[in-house]
């Protein structure tokens, strides 16, 4: 994520489930290129810090929401791409629109470039488990990620490589909705 500049400064957080119970999180503040041990903590499905001293990420919540929507996944990667952050603020209404695609078909169920899926795009809102609530109700479409307006993206999947192929899918989507408006 880093190689590619979605995990710019201090933005961004990575998590993964350990168990049915606990997840691993990145830190708050930390850098995500440099991540060390130090630098993840184990919290439960619910934010709490199981981890002496920790101050998880403050976006903690919308991590914990997927994972307790979506018993099978088993990370969760959130990212800042310029492409997505200022694509997100010139798009108007609930969803990025994505058809015509050979890239449609990373995501399960996509079997053709003639698909179409809509990204789900919500406003961002610094009360996150406000957030979380109106998060909740767009988690059940084709894509397994969303986009926060201004903010970023979050993917997930069944571990982390999968995690990784979805918000490298949807990131590579996004560029090619950024660029196209570009042009046009």
């Amino acid at each position: 994520m880093d190689r590619f500049g979605w995990v710019p400064s201090v933005g961004g957080n990575i998590s993964v489930r350990l168990d049915a119970e606990r997840i691993a999180i990145t830190r708050s503040g930390g850098r995500k290129g440099f991540l060390t041990r130090e630098g993840v903590m184990v919290v439960d499905l619910h934010g709490a810090s199981l981890t002496e001293g920790g101050r998880p990420s403050a976006e903690t919540g919308l991590h914990c929401q997927i994972y307790r929507a979506f018993p099978d996944v088993g990370a969760v990667l959130h990212g800042h791409s310029i492409a997505a952050t200022v694509l997100s603020r010139v798009v108007e209404g609930d969803g990025i629109v994505l058809s015509g695609y050979e890239m449609i078909k990373a995501f399960a169920g996509q079997t053709t470039h003639e698909a179409r899926v809509v990204v789900p795009l919500l406003d961002n809102d610094q009360d996150i488990d406000r957030l979380s609530g109106i998060v909740a109700g767009r988690l059940n479409g084709p894509v397994p990620g969303y986009v926060l307006r201004g903010h970023g993206v979050y993917a997930w999947g069944r571990d982390a490589d999968q995690a990784l192929m979805h918000l490298e899918a949807l990131e590579f989507l996004l560029d090619c909705e950024f660029q196209a408006r570009k042009i046009n």
